[in-house]
């Protein structure tokens, strides 16, 4: 019976729901969600932070880039390393950003080695096993095979659907033996790969001026080079001749051809300061014995002693190239407390030879700082108090000259000639002067042709005026036809006061004292017959006005007082030996030493003992070594003696030898020119104290004749 068919108008309730929609592949899934009810999904609801930002469309919009880059973060960014091209440690511009994240050393073999053939010759002794046992195994079977086919024979087919559905025949392609072995890897290996951010390469690289080249060529033959030498030998010859002008000097430079390629000397320039450094290092370790004496010793034996002293001795100062010279002149270094300047020559008129002038520091006493060599022994020097790089020079033969340790000069900066001046007998003493109305600085000099002279430095030159000429009127000579000639004296030291700038005293090489003036130079202020032999030295007292000292070969110092009445001195000392040097305390108006040709160094006080010295010590080592100058350190308790053999020592003061007057409460308060002006006033008052006890006998014998 037929089925009933529906009309196509009607359609069942629900049919729509019941029936499958198929979806294409074609179809979207929002065509699909479309489709679906809505009813049994959940509302979408946007939840929203009370703390989010209220942002504008175009704020939404708007587009932030991220750059991604290979850097590593922790990689650090302060490397420093040391530039051996600019001597300094410097920060590194680039840093290697590579980060390796993982690595694995792999197991392969090249298959051209020797365990690569023997792990395939194992492998395809294996492989043949497997063949042989799996052809064996097929004959088998095949055999098993004929013998159940004749079975089935004998049997008719009886059934003949059945060989299809029996699960026991095989299936076609053999059976899983025939198939063979699966061969495993031999190696677990597995490979990788990254790509990684390659830094870029940089070259820097920067161009100089090539150095300039010069191409020299030419023959050289024996006797081109026998007479090269020749004319540097002539040369050289020339300049121990002529004695250096200082404004001829570039010309002369300019002139000269060098012939002979130039030995270049050890330039240790460089590391001179350094070297210098360290040279006192080593000698401050070396003689640090004497640098705690030096600073922290003082003799306890003084207090034991009745207001005597003794001499310590510190360091000995020598060079070998000075050691047959004599020490001529000593001078303290007004600015460095450590440093002084030496001079060395001879007394032994028939013995001259060259001089020298020698720097030496306490810091450094095995080597002196700086050497001058001079044509001419040094007689005399003094250092400038403003200026202490420059050192006035006096010399045997009658020049003077100006040294300038700044410059790298071997020689003098100025010098006299005959042209321009310069005495015809030995210069004895040099003393630095204040500068003229024309800002020029200027220096006097004395010497055994009776002349006082004044050098100026102008330009680079030395000009000279003859202040005033020594005479000896007690003594004319006679000339040819009867004339009277008047005999030149002989000056041997002099001395500036200490305030009045313009007066000073001439000691002379017959035993007068003359009180001389700038503003008179044809007679003298007042003469005094001192000694009887040749004054060695005069100084002025540094706290007394009227008041300075002499010493003289006749054996004798003698203290004078300008304004005595009688020219006759105040205290009168023999020292049983010829007195070379003798030199002021610096800390005392009352307290000098001085130095004998017998080694011995003396030392006084007034204040403690009117009649004799309280130290008298043997210096010198030796008997014949005889002690020529002795000067005071400025800050530090110590003196320095020269001796005729080179040898310059340093000896420390004993308190006794040093006492200073005890500071009154509320002096430290004081302001340092008010203290300078109490401590004068002290000084004068004590040696006036001391005049007035030696001039009071005198006063009472006055009396008793009237």
């Amino acid at each position: 019976m037929p089925n009933k068919q529906l009309g196509r108008g009607k359609a069942l309730p629900g049919a729509d729901k019941r029936k499958p929609k198929v979806i294409k592949d074609d179809d979207t899934i929002t065509e699909l969600r479309e489709d679906l009810d809505d009813d049994w999904t959940q509302p979408k609801q946007l939840v929203k932070p009370d703390d989010q930002l209220q942002l504008s469309e175009a704020e939404l919009k708007e587009e932030f880039t991220r750059i991604l880059t290979a850097n590593n973060p922790h990689a650090p960014q302060n490397i420093v390393r040391y530039s051996f091209k600019d001597r300094q440690y410097k920060q590194t511009s680039s840093v290697d950003q590579l980060a390796i994240h993982f690595a694995l050393d792999g197991n392969l073999i090249h298959k051209e080695s020797d365990e690569a053939r023997r792990q395939l010759a194992r492998g395809e002794q294996i492989a043949e096993g497997v063949s042989e046992q799996q052809s064996e195994s097929g004959d088998a079977e095949k055999a098993d095979a004929e013998t159940e086919g004749e079975e089935k024979d004998v049997e008719g087919g009886k059934d003949a659907d059945g060989g299809e559905d029996d699960p026991s025949t095989p299936a076609p392609g053999g059976t899983g033996a025939e198939a063979g072995k699966k061969l495993t890897n031999q190696f677990n290996f597995s490979e990788r790969a990254s790509q990684t951010y390659n830094n870029p390469l940089r070259e820097r690289g920067t161009a100089t001026e090539p150095p300039p080249r010069a191409t020299y060529s030419s023959n050289v033959t024996q006797w081109e080079i026998y007479d090269a030498y020749q004319e540097d030998f002539e040369k050289q010859e020339k300049s121990k001749e002529k004695k250096v002008v200082p404004g001829k000097k570039e010309e002369e430079t300019k002139k000269k051809k060098l012939t002979v390629v130039d030995t270049q000397s050890d330039d240790i320039s460089r590391v001179s300061r350094g070297a210098k450094i360290i040279e006192r290092m080593v000698n401050q370790n070396t003689y640090d014995d004497v640098a705690q004496d030096f600073k922290y010793y003082e003799d306890q034996s003084d207090e034991y002693r009745d207001q005597e002293g003794t001499l310590l001795p510190l360091w000995k100062f020598a060079c070998d190239k000075a050691k047959k010279l004599a020490v001529t002149a000593l001078s303290w270094s007004p600015k460095y407390n450590d440093l002084f300047a030496t001079g060395h020559g001879s007394y032994d008129f028939m013995k001259q030879s060259q001089g020298m002038i020698l720097f030496y520091t306490l810091k450094n006493p095995s080597h002196p700082e700086y050497i001058f060599n001079t044509e001419s022994g040094v007689m005399c020097l003094d250092i400038h108090p403003d200026q202490p790089y420059l050192i006035a020079v006096g010399f045997y033969d009658g020049c003077v000259g100006v040294y300038n340790i700044c410059e790298n000069k071997t020689g003098p900066t100025y010098m006299s000639t005959a042209k321009t001046g310069k005495h015809t007998d030995p210069v004895w003493q040099v003393r630095w002067q204040k500068e003229d109305l024309d800002n020029n600085l200027n220096f006097f000099s004395v010497s055994s042709d009776g002349r006082i002279s004044s050098w100026t430095l102008i330009k680079n030159e030395l000009h000279y005026m003859n202040v005033m000429e020594l005479n000896m009127k007690d003594l004319p000579g006679t000339g040819p036809e009867g004339t009277q000639l008047v005999t030149p004296g002989a000056g041997m030291a002099f001395d500036f006061h200490k305030q009045n700038d313009y007066m000073f005293l001439v000691g002379t090489e017959e035993g007068k004292v003359h009180a001389c003036s700038k503003m008179y130079s044809s007679t003298f202020l007042e003469t005094y017959d001192a000694h009887h032999m040749a004054v060695y030295k005069v100084a002025w007292n540094p706290y007394h006005p009227r008041i300075f000292i002499t010493c003289s070969a006749d054996w004798s110092v003698k203290i004078w007082d300008r304004t005595n009445s009688k020219p006759e001195p105040v205290f009168t000392f023999d020292l049983n030996s010829a007195v070379g040097d003798v030199a002021w305390a610096p800390y005392s108006s009352t307290v000098f030493a001085a130095v004998t040709a017998d080694g011995k160094v003396h030392v006084f006080d007034l204040n403690v003992n009117k009649y004799e010295a309280i130290c008298e010590q043997l210096v010198t080592p030796k008997k014949k070594t005889k002690l020529t100058h002795i000067s005071f350190n400025q800050e530090y308790p110590i003196v320095i003696v020269g001796d005729d053999r080179g040898y310059v020592t340093c000896l420390k003061l004993s308190p006794n030898l040093r006492k200073m007057p005890k500071e009154k409460k509320g002096q430290e308060q004081v302001k340092p020119q008010e203290r300078e002006e109490q401590k004068r006033e002290y000084e004068m008052s004590k040696m006036d104290k001391i005049l007035m006890m030696v001039r009071q006998p005198d006063n009472k014998d006055n009396k008793s004749k009237h």
